[in-house]
């Protein structure tokens, strides 16, 4: 299972502009789907089961996107919790943290600000970010859990 919460519309989250009770609650859906698939997949148990969450690697700081930033870093720590709980049901869980990903949003001035934080010097593709979910999904990963693996070129380090 994998599991990624974005919203296309993008909203001015700092604080003067949350609504009460609003903004945190659009991105509790992905959360909770988490926790209510974790719980499906102990009932029926096979013998390969990984879940694999999507945060983002500036997680660690998200000004004018509270929630959304909060949402994310909720993401990370319920990736470890449900990690520790399910481990000895064969369940791995892990999550996905991509930098700046090329998916057609950044433009040419944006690109040129971005790459410059960036070590590696480039932006991602989104084959990036899914040859790191290919292999927490595969026999390879059997034994990484509850980690966060950083897809972002260096960027947040």
């Amino acid at each position: 299972m994998i599991n990624n919460t974005k919203s296309k519309k993008e909203v001015n989250e700092a604080i003067p502009f949350l609504e009460k009770g609003k903004r945190l609650s659009r991105y509790n859906g992905g959360i909770t789907l988490v926790i209510d698939l974790a719980r499906e997949f102990i009932k029926r148990l096979g013998e390969y089961v990984r879940i694999i969450c999507l945060s983002t690697n500036s997680v660690q700081i998200f000004a004018g996107q509270i929630a959304y930033g909060a949402s994310k870093a909720a993401i990370e720590t319920l990736t470890r919790s449900i990690a520790m709980e399910v481990g000895k049901y064969g369940i791995t869980v892990n999550c996905v943290e991509p930098g700046p990903t090329q998916t057609g949003w950044i433009d040419e001035d944006l690109e040129k600000a971005v790459k410059s934080q960036i070590p590696l010097g480039k932006l991602l593709q989104p084959q990036d970010i899914a040859d790191a979910i290919v292999f927490l999904a595969s026999d390879r990963a059997e034994t990484v859990t509850g980690q966060g693996i950083k897809v972002s070129g260096g960027r947040a380090l």
